[in-house]
């Protein structure tokens, strides 16, 4: 079951997509105050459940798979072992409590907590896309051909755990119900101290697209971008008291020469769009999407931040905001701001410009094909 020719991550999502398009009938359900067609939930979970089973079955080829692996082996069986565990971990303890929680009840197979892990991270992205966008597969293949998948599942599980379960949160987002919303994202922040970027976050994205708070937003961003030395010294001065100290100097020790200017580019799409399609975000009235358009403007701005800075730290930032500029605003409006004749057509531009830059970061750059 371990994945070997990873072209088999779009045969799939191809034939597995056409297969359950023809053979199972879409249903009609309320969204957002409006009746959409939506894929059936046993078709959808059909869809991506490859790819929990890949990403279980995962080698130690691939990123930090190993370090996660080890840290599950040596972690206690028994709960009464968990308070002096504990006090051997510096950093997110929520992930070590469920660690040892997973351990106890599974026992030493690390196959199966990769399993566990990788099925809560795809359910949460399973239960928003069914329910929010308006082109569930497109969602879960750009997911995929974007190599997202790869980074996340196969990699940096621990943080992209704590970011499928703020964004399966979103319908407390759209209602603006600020006290669970920001309970969920302190108990995803002791999976992984980063989410707690989310919290002025989920403030600055509420309201209509591109207001005055998302566009001071990537002002700020370019302007650090100009001041990069100094915007360092106070990103380092700012961490010096947290779990993140130090962080400015390992990247610079590291060679850590940021985020890979296509895929800023990449990170720009849903951006670039919302400038075309303004009009039509306008008109739609959809909170969603313009709390999306405003998530798609950040994610832009920290992508051109981290391409000069991080991609190893500041990079890593992108993702909460990105999930939901890929996953729900790209496939919207590529189906809305365009006539239904150049909307098909743009579809198959996307799919075709994603099927290339997955072959250019999973050859060239990695070199996994």
């Amino acid at each position: 079951m371990t994945l070997t020719n990873y072209w088999w991550l779009l045969i799939w999502m191809f034939t597995g997509g056409i297969l359950l398009e023809i053979l199972v009938p879409r249903r009609r359900e309320l969204v957002c105050g409006k009746m959409e067609e939506r894929w059936d939930t046993v078709s959808a979970l059909i869809l991506v459940i490859p790819y929990i089973i890949w990403a279980g079955y995962r080698t130690d080829a691939f990123g930090d798979t190993r370090a996660y692996r080890m840290a599950f082996r040596n972690a206690p069986t028994q709960l009464g072992q968990l308070t002096e565990y504990l006090s051997t971990i510096t950093k997110d303890k929520g992930f070590s409590v469920l660690t040892v929680l997973v351990k106890c009840i599974i026992g030493n197979s690390d196959v199966l907590f990769f399993l566990i892990i990788a099925t809560i991270q795809l359910l949460c992205i399973v239960y928003i896309c069914r329910k929010y966008s308006c082109n569930y597969w497109l969602s879960m293949f750009l997911f995929v051909a974007s190599t997202d998948y790869i980074s996340w599942m196969h990699n940096g599980i621990r943080q992209f755990l704590a970011i499928t379960i703020v964004f399966a949160s979103t319908e407390l987002l759209i209602k603006k119900k600020y006290i669970q919303l920001i309970l969920i994202i302190l108990l995803a922040s002791t999976i992984h101290a980063s989410m707690l970027f989310m919290i002025p976050v989920v403030f600055i994205v509420q309201g209509k697209a591109w207001n005055k708070k998302s566009v001071l937003c990537i002002i700020a961003c370019i302007i650090a971008l100009f001041f990069v030395d100094q915007f360092t010294d106070i990103l380092d001065t700012a961490l010096s008291t947290t779990q993140y100290s130090g962080m400015v100097s390992d990247w610079e020790e590291w060679g850590d020469d940021g985020t890979n200017p296509i895929r800023v580019l990449v990170y720009s799409i849903p951006m670039l769009l919302s400038i075309i399609g303004y009009k039509q975000i306008k008109a739609s009235d959809n909170p969603l999407i313009h709390i999306t358009t405003n998530f798609s403007i950040l994610a832009f701005g920290t992508a051109l931040l981290s391409m000069s800075t991080s991609g190893i730290f500041i990079g890593r930032m992108i993702q909460p905001t990105f999930v939901y500029a890929i996953l729900i605003l790209l496939p919207w409006e590529l189906k809305n701001i365009f006539t239904e004749e150049s909307s098909k057509l743009m579809q198959i531009f996307t799919v075709i410009g994603y099927v290339a830059f997955f072959y250019y970061q999973m050859h060239i750059t990695w070199g996994m094909l």
